[in-house]
């Protein structure tokens, strides 16, 4: 089966990190290498049920999340498969050189899960909102960056990972998501999906903003606008080839990032058509702005990272292709 997107956009019923924690535990029933560490956020994680389930392959290690990572790279080097979690703002800023040196210069084995990206982290404010974790851990040579926009799409990832040797960084929300993809929906790392056709402007979306994408195309064809839409989950290595074959065929690109747009996925299209394909772009995503507190629906407003915005945008770049 390929990806199937569902006609009714809904929140789901289970949060993310419960999902992550019972496809993990059950990936560990069947291989005995999957260890899996956290930095004192076992209750956030949802991960209390594996550490249960697995007391001896589990390893809370503090808060001392550089060390963490430290622990995940010795365990690799021993044959094991760890999975690391922290915080998206800890899994990344705090731990970059020990990604860097112990993990990927070492070319070792190692899954890192930084959960709450962007808005998402919500009420723990400016300080915990992780909005360039994705710039930050990019820059690393040949490290693979993941977002899956949903829960289906992160139980599809999960077992590539296991069967996948490298280094990986998943950002994961802890909470409900907005239900995307149906059941059996089918993904590989490395290589995005066109969830909706259209030949006027392409939207490339990843997370939750995938789901906002998908409501922006239904209100641009409204407007007569046929927007297709993309749903980049990797964005490193980005696929170049479905990217610069939307530009060409529809002549125009918006990106949407719960993210910086300094140095995320918008810089990393912009990379590859800027080679290969230029055509006008337009960015949704925080731009270039600290994270402040507040709850989630407030934030995306304040930020402009609703469909609204992502129609808008898709209204002003048809406008810049049609006046070339």
């Amino acid at each position: 089966m390929s990806v199937i997107v569902k006609a009714a956009l809904e929140k789901e019923p289970k949060m993310m990190r419960d999902v992550y924690c019972e496809t993990l535990m059950a990936l560990a029933a069947e291989d005995k290498r999957i260890v899996a560490l956290d930095a004192d956020l076992m209750s956030s994680s949802g991960m209390k049920p594996f550490a249960k389930a697995y007391p001896e392959r589990f390893i809370n290690c503090g808060i001392a999340e550089a060390n963490m990572v430290g622990v995940a790279a010795g365990l690799s080097a021993m044959g094991k498969i760890p999975f690391a979690h922290s915080f998206a703002c800890f899994a990344s800023r705090r731990v970059c050189d020990q990604v860097f040196i112990s993990a990927s210069y070492a070319r070792l084995n190692v899954r890192i899960l930084g959960t709450d990206p962007g808005v998402t982290a919500a009420f723990n404010g400016g300080t915990h909102m992780p909005l360039e974790d994705m710039a930050v851990l990019r820059a690393i040579p040949e490290i693979t960056l993941l977002e899956p926009a949903d829960s289906v799409q992160l139980r599809a990832l999960l077992p590539q990972l296991v069967e996948s040797y490298g280094v990986y960084y998943i950002r994961l929300m802890r909470k409900n998501a907005v239900s995307v993809f149906a059941e059996g929906s089918e993904f590989t790392i490395g290589r995005g999906e066109t969830l909706r056709g259209g030949r006027d402007v392409t939207l490339m979306a990843s997370g939750i903003l995938v789901a906002e994408a998908l409501k922006a195309a239904d209100e641009l064809a409204a407007q007569g606008v046929e927007a297709r839409v993309v749903n980049l989950f990797t964005w490193k290595p980005i696929d170049r080839a479905l990217v610069e074959r939307c530009a060409r065929e529809t002549g125009a690109v918006v990106t949407c990032e719960n993210h910086n747009v300094v140095g995320g996925l918008g810089s990393a299209v912009c990379e590859v058509l800027g080679e290969t394909a230029p055509v006008p772009m337009e960015r949704v995503g925080v731009q270039d702005q600290f994270g402040e507190v507040g709850p989630e629906d407030y934030l995306r407003g304040r930020f402009q990272l609703n469909a609204v915005d992502i129609a808008a945008a898709a209204v002003r770049v048809c406008k810049r292709k049609q006046a070339l």
